[in-house]
């Protein structure tokens, strides 16, 4: 065993107290920086502040070195006798005799006074502040000699600014050794460019120390002037130094005279140089001009091309005194800012803001262009740049924004790549910029998870699938929800010589606004009334339709959310902040309250504006709603309500805008606060539109400017007295009406619920678990109980919780495939399961999550079991595990493989037996080279669909709403190109939503998902607008809140006859409230040679039309029920 060792007695391991024992030794650090030369250094070039003092001081010193060269010209005397310092002049006979003689006779004997040249009269004082500016100057430039040798001593010797420091100071030191030097002549005037060197040093440090990068075109701007300011300085003292020895002898403001005309012209001979020293400088110095100066225009002219691709930059000082909003992008494209700028603007509050650009990438020439106009070019500003860099980001003052718009690259073929760098670009504005709001877009909704810390997000994706889910159940959804989030006027197609288009058009204009109650004129006088009676009475007197509520008291654990339509059982409060349609928001509204003289007079006025086919209804309201008086035979309006008619003056239109209050009942019902109006015959192909056309003129309004309601009823014409009915019963014998029913201020246990509802409820009640026999599922698969829950599977994180119908067990994978045969089931096509109900196709190239919010909708829990359709999803790829076990819960969902483009596979997938065909834009486009070109592929393969299949419904999606007008295309059809001309017109009038004319769009048959930008652009201003559309989309759910429906009006609803009349029996019995009316119009009757005819003789025949309304939760209507 080996012996210890005698040192394993001391470790310094083995006790805390033996660390005293370790010597410390004291560590400097940066001792370089203790030597003389670098603490020089430091403080005459490295140090920021400090270096810029010194250049500030060299700078003064030039400048007051050339200030006493000025003042010793001034103060110069004769240069005829001129001498050195203390010597006397000499014998000056023949220059005294020279300078009697004329300009010619001295050209023809030239004498040049040398002497006048080398010497000056120099006073004391000067002399000594002027050698004490020279050692100084001296000092400092073998100073920084000294300071900036690095090995070659001849770089620094032979440098042009030393070179002229040395000439400027060494003859003054010379003087000091030698008095009669006193009165040399010393070039001190070069001082400027030893000033202009200080001024560019000076910038630079200055620069950097308020660390101003982007300053690069003003110091090549700055150092432009300034050397054109020197090169004439110096011209002007040399040419006037130089002449002291000639004839003539000019003086500095002669000499500034001569150089500025000689510099811009070929002079005008007024002045001229006399002696050949005088010529030879001014030679010398305009080829310096010719040499100098077009290397400076040359450096700014560069440096101004490189600005221009960079963009400007947004001031600190403007950040502080105006507001700004910044939008950031990969790419700006003309469309989507175009847009942007159009809603943004089209508030009258945002009108003083300023609109930042910001994008890495250059401009093209279109958004080039646009920029260049005067209203968008003092209002926006463009800066190239990124939000990841936080120079760009203070280039924008995004600590000074309102707001930040980050929005999503549509040009992108990979849309999870656009989210990744639309989520990086948030998250660098949060991280530069925490308190600036930010509005998100982006496109996958499993991305939402990300941007949760924004304050507003829009996922395209959730509600692209959830408008086209509401567009098989309710018709022209999507072109509701799109011109509700359209800013608009209601002036479009106000020239149009048909109805519809000035009904549509000015039906369009209606927006979702908001007002708490107690400052409400339109609801102020419903507190403590229930919601229905507060709706269908603001929508009775002033034309708006109240349509949603949030209520300032909320019960435990509910979220503060908006309710829409929460129905008779919600009591109004003066903290309740109201939602409502309308052309225009009530602040900027006016009230005139008509006496009933005046409101016949205007009565009569209005019907002798309209033509003598339309003899009842009632007209029109604000948002194209109309009150519910019931005419009577002489044409008089009756109504169940004596309420003061109210005009409400709207924004003053250009041109006339029409009052249709008038509408034949034969034909059609009037409008509401949303009006679309598609052409298409029964038996005929849809879209078909050879119907003539009308050539009846638009009529005027009795004032262009005010939106009419109905007239004030006569007090004698009570609609629901017995006298009023007996009298319409013997007047009109075999026409009776029923009556309406009021709509009561409180729930009383008088309220009806109509029978439907009542059967609506007793399903409610029955048992969750029970299979429903009504419906003949012939597959084993789907003989599952069908209970109400929430979907415990979600094919991403951050899905809202949502009651629905779902499968009591899971759906195994392999059924639902459908066209594949498995143990469970041997049907190889859909026409074999023999659905009770139609179905609804989906087609895309792929199973996106967002498909997940299309059959939430088609799956709500206020649908009946017997109405629900069989979805099949029609894809091109093979969907992945994970969406498959989340659709599998869902009854009645099944996916298959194939394409649109394929005759087989749609037969297989049932379109013979479809309700609608949802065809999704396919994101790989076969056009990368024109963004206009990316819908070809979608837009082929729907046209081929509809020339096999002319009577399916389908609902295209697609990516340019400027393609819209080739969906179901004719070459041929008049109409269509009668529609175009009013497109043309309409955009000539600067309407950004011109395409609304187009019938695909206006019958909800085309939907683009860019319409939906305008939803995050109009969040700026109502910051309600999104979780509306998510409610109203049904994308959310809220306890309470109703729902949107449709339903169809058939010929034994006709007896209603107006809007107005419709509004009452719904909020009377079933406590729905109506919201728009999609119309249809048959064209059976028109041949197809028949040419685009103006005549008013061939009147339009429309088929009933159904009517969207938003439904009253079941919590309301259950509690209505005696």
């Amino acid at each position: 065993m080996a012996g210890v060792s005698r040192y394993s007695s001391y470790n310094c391991l083995t006790g805390w107290d033996s660390y005293d024992k370790i010597p410390r030794v004291r560590v400097e650090y940066y001792v370089n920086e203790n030597t003389f030369k670098e603490r020089l250094q430091l403080y005459f070039i490295k140090n920021q502040r400090s270096s810029l003092r010194i250049r500030i001081a060299n700078l003064v010193f030039k400048l007051l070195a050339c200030l006493l060269y000025i003042i010793r010209v001034c103060a110069d005397g004769d240069p005829i006798t001129a001498s050195c310092y203390g010597c006397k002049p000499g014998n000056k006979t023949e220059f005294e005799y020279s300078a009697n003689l004329t300009e010619e006779e001295f050209q023809e004997h030239p004498i040049i006074n040398w002497d006048g040249i080398i010497w000056v009269n120099r006073s004391l004082c000067l002399w000594i502040v002027q050698v004490i500016l020279a050692m100084i100057s001296f000092s400092e430039a073998i100073l920084l000699v000294y300071l900036g040798y690095k090995g070659n001593i001849w770089q620094q010797i032979l440098s042009f600014h030393f070179i002229l420091e040395m000439v400027n100071t060494i003859p003054f030191a010379l003087t000091l050794l030698f008095p009669p030097l006193r009165n040399l002549f010393i070039p001190v005037f070069l001082n400027c460019w030893l000033a202009k060197r200080s001024l560019e040093n000076m910038f630079n440090d200055l620069h950097r120390a308020m660390q101003k990068s982007q300053s690069a075109l003003s110091q090549q701007l700055m150092i432009l002037c300034v050397t054109l300011l020197c090169l004439v300085f110096t011209s002007v003292c040399g040419i006037q130094h130089f002449q002291r020895a000639g004839h003539r002898h000019l003086n500095l403001f002669q000499a500034t005279y001569f150089v500025v005309v000689t510099f811009s012209t070929v002079g005008y001979g007024d002045f001229v140089p006399d002696i050949w020293p005088s010529q030879l400088y001014m030679v010398i110095m305009i080829g310096v001009a010719l040499v100098v100066l077009p290397t400076q225009f040359e450096q700014l002219a560069f440096t101004w091309m490189e600005r221009q691709k960079l963009g400007g930059s947004y001031s600190s000082h403007r950040a502080q005194s105006e507001k700004h909003v910044v939008v950031c992008s990969t790419t700006l494209h003309a469309d989507t800012i175009m847009d942007f700028l159009n809603e943004f603007y089209a508030h009258p509050l945002l009108q003083d803001y300023y609109v930042v650009l910001l994008s890495p990438m250059e401009l093209d020439t279109t958004m080039r262009m646009i920029l260049q106009v005067p209203i968008w070019a003092q209002r926006v500003i463009y800066i190239q740049g990124s939000c990841l860099k936080d120079t760009d980001l203070i280039r924008a003052r995004m600590n000074e924004a309102e707001a930040c718009f980050v929005l999503a690259a549509r040009n992108y073929a990979d849309k999870t790549a656009a989210d990744e760098h639309t989520i990086l670009r948030s998250w660098a504005v949060k991280d530069f910029a925490p308190d600036v709001p930010q509005y998100v877009q982006i496109f996958r909704p499993e991305n939402k998870l990300h941007v949760k810390f924004a304050e507003f997000v829009v996922c395209e994706d959730e509600f692209k699938y959830a408008l086209l889910a509401n567009n098989c159940t309710c018709p022209g959804a999507s072109t509701l929800v799109t011109l509700l989030l359209h800013t608009s006027r209601g002036q479009e197609g106000q020239q149009s010589p048909e109805e519809w288009h000035r009904l549509y058009g000015k039906c369009s204009g209606n927006e979702i606004y908001h007002i708490v109650l107690g400052d409400s004129r339109f609801f102020g006088e419903y507190e403590g009334k229930s919601f229905t009676y507060a709706s269908f009475h603001s929508h009775r007197k002033y034309g708006v339709a109240l349509v949603g509520v949030r209520p300032a008291e909320l019960p435990e654990f509910y979220e503060d959310t908006i309710l829409l339509n929460p129905g008779p059982r919600h009591i109004m409060k003066s903290s309740d902040t109201c939602y409502y349609m309308s052309i225009t928001k009530e602040e900027n509204s006016a009230f005139v309250v008509s006496e009933k003289r005046e409101s016949k007079a205007i009565m009569a006025k209005d019907q002798s504006a309209v033509c003598n086919e339309r003899k009842a209804g009632s007209g029109s309201g604000a948002g194209g709603g109309s009150g519910g008086g019931r005419p009577g035979r002489d044409g008089s309006s009756a109504a169940p309500y004596e309420l003061p008619q109210v005009v409400l003056e709207g924004p003053a239109s250009s041109t006339p805008v029409p009052s249709p209050s008038r509408i034949n009942p034969a034909h059609t019902v009037s409008s509401a606060n949303f009006a679309a109006s598609y052409k298409y015959g029964e038996g005929s192909s849809t879209g078909e539109s050879r119907n003539h056309l009308k050539e009846s003129p638009a009529t005027d309004s009795a004032s262009d400017s005010h939106l009419l309601l109905p007239h004030t009823p006569r007090p004698d014409t009570n609609f629901l007295s017995p006298d009023s009915l007996n009298y319409r019963r013997d007047m009109d014998a075999g026409s009776r009406r029923p009556s309406i029913l009021p709509v009561p201020d409180m729930v009383t246990s008088s309220l009806q619920i109509a029978s439907d509802n009542q059967e609506e409820e007793v399903e409610v009640d029955e048992s969750e678990d029970e299979l429903d026999d009504d419906v003949p599922w012939r597959s084993p698969s789907e003989k599952i109980a069908i209970v109400k829950g929430f979907p415990p599977v979600s094919p991403f994180i951050g899905v809202s919780p949502t009651l629905c119908y779902l499968l009591k067990e899971k759906k195994p994978l392999c059924c639902l495939q459908l066209a594949q045969v498995c143990e469970h089931c041997a049907y190889r096509n859909a026409k074999e399961y023999q659905w009770q109900n139609k179905t609804i196709i989906l087609a895309a190239d792929y199973a996106s999550n967002g498909i997940y919010n299309f059959i939430i909708p088609l799956r709500a829990h206020f649908r009946s079991k017997t109405s629900l359709n069989p979805i099949i999803l029609l894809l091109e790829r093979r969907p992945d595990i994970a969406f498959l076990d989340a659709i599998s819960y869902f009854p009645l969902v099944y996916w298959m493989l194939g394409t649109i483009d394929c005759l087989d596979d749609l037969l297989r997938a049932g379109i013979t037996l479809a309700e609608n065909v949802v065809v999704v834009n396919k994101e790989l486009s076969n056009s990368a080279e024109e963004d206009s070109l990316a819908d070809c592929n979608t837009i082929v393969a729907v046209q081929t669909m509809f020339k096999f299949f002319p009577s399916i419904k389908s609902i295209t999606e697609l990516s340019q709403s400027s393609n819209m007008r080739f969906m179901q295309f004719r070459a041929h059809d008049k109409y269509a190109l009668h529609l175009s001309k009013m497109e043309k017109r309409e955009k000539e009038r600067g309407s950004h939503i011109s395409y609304m004319f187009r019938l695909p769009f206006a019958a909800g048959s085309v939907f683009s998902a860019s319409m939906l930008d305008t939803l995050l652009y109009q969040a700026f201003v109502k910051d309600y607008v999104i979780t509306f559309v998510r409610l109203l989309l049904g994308v959310d759910q809220a306890p309470g809140s109703g729902f949107l429906a449709s339903m169809k009006i058939t010929k034994e609803d006709m007896w209603i006859r107006t809007y107005g009349r419709l509004y009452q029996k719904l909020c009377s019995t079933t406590c729905e409230i109506p919201i728009g009316i999609y119309r249809t119009q048959d064209t059976s009757l028109a041949e197809p040679g028949n040419h685009v005819s103006m005549s008013s003789g061939a009147k339009a025949k429309w088929f009933w039309p159904r009517f969207a309304r938003m439904r009253p939760s079941r919590a309301s209507v259950s509690w209505t029920t005696p």
